[in-house]
This record gives structure tokens, C-alpha cells and sequence, in this order.
């Protein structure tokens, strides 16, 4: 379980960086703890939608692979849009 939670954070931050990197064309990104946060956050939302949507099997390998990144940074994307959408029109 803590092999599993270590490469959960790693895939995170690698994703939750790449995510922040494309949203502030910034190299720190949202910074280090909302990078990992971020990046936790769209590994578990891109797992589950690659894991229903059948995509990249394998994906609950406790090992560090470009699909666990291109999934995790998927999942960071939509939570980014999620967030905007909820700041642009949840707070009327």
C-alpha cells in the first residue's frame, strides 16, 4: 500500500506539473503543493476514466510508466476545467 501511494504522489506531481506548466506557461507551474495536489487529484480522476473507457490496461501497476502520466495529467486537465467552470458560473 505505501509502494502504491509513493507512486501515486510521483505520478501526481509529474502530471499535476505538466498540467500547470500547459495552464501558466510558467516552469514552476501552480507551485510545488497545488502542482501535487493538482496532480493527485487528476491521477485518480484520469485513472478512473481510463479504466472505464477501457485505455492503457495496466494502469493499477505500482510502477512509474508514461501511461500513468498521460493519464494523470489528463485527470489534472479536468480537474483545471472543472474548477474554471464551477469559478466562472458556480458563484452567482
Amino acid at each position: 500500500m505505501l509502494n502504491r501511494l509513493i507512486v501515486w504522489i510521483i505520478v501526481g506531481l509529474i502530471g499535476g506539473g505538466f498540467a500547470g506548466f500547459v495552464m501558466k506557461r510558467d516552469r514552476r507551474g501552480f507551485g510545488v503543493v497545488r502542482n501535487l495536489g493538482l496532480g493527485l487529484a487528476g491521477a485518480v480522476v484520469g485513472g478512473l476514466l481510463f479504466q472505464s473507457l477501457h485505455l492503457f490496461v495496466g494502469l493499477d501497476n505500482i510502477a512509474i510508466s508514461l501511461p500513468d502520466v498521460i493519464s494523470a495529467f489528463v485527470g489534472s486537465l479536468i480537474v483545471l476545467l472543472v474548477i474554471w467552470i464551477w469559478q466562472r458560473y458556480g458563484r452567482r
